[in-house]
């Protein structure tokens, strides 16, 4: 699969939002139930998560289309990172929650005083440090995605924070947002899947 970030960018916001709630309607339905396929272990903890939010969430990136007012801008903007962030944080753990017995035998896993702490469990930041590690080997893809999921990482952030912080813009949000639908198909177009008709379409 080439994912073309070129015919990503000639998409409106709301193609790109209807293709990632496509997506993660997939990933909601095939992950969730794919105990027979995915390894015990993995359905199990497949099957808990709420694949299900990551798309409300999707279709909650509808609202960010437009702005409801203008006293309201830097509060939906704020807001938006927050859901864009959300999602970018739910699809790592979505992959690493597929690979969870590569990630259970892995030396370099997380741990604490209970055992392994699960993919369902880790913060945003520690993901970010292993995925850096482990699974965007790639010279390119580790540099481009940790620093752009750290950018995310941070953007998302500024909800809890009183202080000031950059927030950007919405016309920012929207091009990162499209950044987001590449990096969703990156990582779902390395999942395995049983047949080719089982898994996602990642052609635009």
């Amino acid at each position: 699969m080439n994912i073309s970030i070129t015919n990503i960018n000639q998409l409106t916001y709301l193609e790109v939002v209807d293709k990632i709630i496509e997506l993660n309607k997939h990933v909601r339905d095939f992950w969730s139930n794919a105990l027979g396929w995915a390894p015990v272990e993995a359905s199990n903890l497949l099957s808990k998560s709420r694949l299900d939010w990551q798309v409300s969430l999707s279709y909650s990136m509808k609202r960010w289309n437009e702005c409801s007012c203008y006293e309201a801008e830097d509060g939906d903007l704020i807001l938006a990172w927050a859901n864009l962030g959300t999602l970018v944080e739910g699809t790592i753990k979505l992959f690493l929650s597929v690979y969870l017995n590569d990630y259970l035998d892995d030396s370099t896993n997380y741990k604490n005083k209970k055992g392994v702490i699960h993919p369902d469990e880790i913060t945003f930041e520690k993901l970010r440090q292993y995925f850096k590690n482990k699974i965007w080997k790639d010279k390119v893809s580790a540099s481009e995605f940790d620093d752009w999921v750290l950018f995310m990482q941070q953007r998302r952030n500024a909800i809890h924070a009183f202080k000031s912080r950059e927030i950007g813009t919405f016309d920012d949000f929207k091009s990162h947002t499209k950044k987001y639908l590449a990096f969703l198909m990156y990582h779902l177009d390395r999942l395995p899947y049983p047949d080719d008709q089982y898994g996602p379409d990642l052609y635009l």
